[in-house]
């Protein structure tokens, strides 16, 4: 079992106690499960909420000789309730977990963006490079040929982006990580801008796809795009 299918299988289901052995060897992994199971852990206790009985304020002093008596309705009783304010919160860790799943985006960036906040353990800073045998399964010769000019790559990944399944890379600049991500078949007109409140970026077109690059806002990707247009070749 290697990671991606053992991340696949906690997210489905956090309390599974399978892949001991793999385990075992990743640290990674493991601390992978504990936040799932943390995540876990908060959303059970966001459903003990405690909701008061519906109650109506009395109102004295009131002219009733106008009022039209309605027939008595059946009052929601408070389970009801209780399933009401639940789901609304389960809808929520949904949410969280769910995004980039079924999810739709103004724009490509936009998707970006959100697929980023929602991966952070990508962006650790470190001098460990992947293996060759990681980086061939994650950009096969089929998407693309890629070198280790690009830089000293620290993450790879296959995740989805706009429907299809990308390789996700993390490089490590001058300021911190930098994300790639390689899509063969997402192809733009021009470059595209990325700008948040900590990151800057660019989506940029190359044959008939596109490469996204974002870095730290202080981080200069001019050197870094021409090692990644310089390092990728995509696959016809």
């Amino acid at each position: 079992m290697n990671c991606e299918k053992y991340r696949e299988a906690i997210a489905a289901e956090p309390s599974w106690e399978g892949g001991e052995t793999h385990l075992s060897e990743c640290a990674a992994c493991r601390s992978h499960r504990d936040d799932m199971r943390a995540l876990d852990r908060r959303i059970a206790q966001a459903l003990l909420l405690r909701v008061p009985d519906l109650e109506m304020p009395d109102l004295p002093g009131l002219d009733t000789s106008n009022v039209v008596t309605l027939p008595a309705r059946r009052r929601i009783a408070t389970p009801a309730w209780f399933a009401i304010a639940a789901t609304v919160v389960i809808a929520s860790f949904i949410g969280i977990r769910m995004v980039g799943n079924n999810v739709a985006y103004p724009s490509l960036a936009d998707e970006i963006v959100a697929h980023l906040d929602h991966e952070p353990r990508a962006l650790r800073v470190t001098d460990e490079p992947v293996s060759d045998r990681q980086l061939a399964r994650i950009v096969p010769a089929s998407i693309a040929e890629m070198n280790h000019e690009a830089g000293l790559i620290t993450y790879a990944r296959t995740c989805p982006i706009n429907g299809k399944k990308v390789p996700h890379l993390v490089i490590q600049g001058k300021f911190g990580p930098v994300t790639i991500l390689l899509m063969p078949d997402e192809m733009i007109d021009g470059a595209v801008q990325i700008d948040g409140q900590s990151i800057n970026g660019v989506i940029l077109p190359v044959g008939s796809g596109s490469i996204a690059i974002i870095g730290e806002a202080d981080e200069n990707l001019d050197s870094i795009q021409n090692n990644v247009m310089n390092s990728v070749a995509w696959s016809t």
